[in-house]
């Protein structure tokens, strides 16, 4: 039997998570044009922050910024960087109450030297259970 998207395995049939929408500046332009270390980095912060890895995407643009997208078992994370002003906007939503979507962007704020962060969150789905 296949786990259903946004269901961690202790909290099967939870329709709730969280949302959070950042944004990140004074960040490094090579960092935010360095297609490896930004998968690389994403896939860590997430693991660290308790979400469970599927996969991971990238594609770098010519002449300069980078998306990466990890798939989860709890939902999806993207980055998308502007090397060009220093800044990447970061989506990061978690379904269920095991992952912490607010630690995986602190933590990807961190491992980038971000000197500014400004965030936003969202609680999605059935609000009592998502807290």
């Amino acid at each position: 039997m296949s786990e259903a998207p946004c269901q961690a395995e202790e909290t099967v049939g939870l329709f709730a998570g969280q949302h959070v929408l950042a944004e990140l500046s004074g960040v490094s332009a090579d960092l935010l044009d360095d297609e490896q270390f930004l998968r690389h980095a994403l896939g860590e912060v997430l693991t660290q922050a308790d979400a469970t890895v599927l996969e991971v995407i990238s594609k770098k643009f010519d002449p300069q910024g980078v998306t990466v997208l990890a798939l989860l078992s709890e939902s999806h994370a993207s980055i998308h960087t502007y090397p060009e002003v220093g800044s990447v906007f970061v989506d990061v939503f978690t379904c269920g109450t095991r992952a912490k979507p607010a630690l995986a962007v602190q933590l990807l704020a961190d491992a980038l030297g971000a000197a500014h962060v400004s965030t936003d969150l969202v609680t999605r789905g059935i609000k009592e259970h998502a807290a």
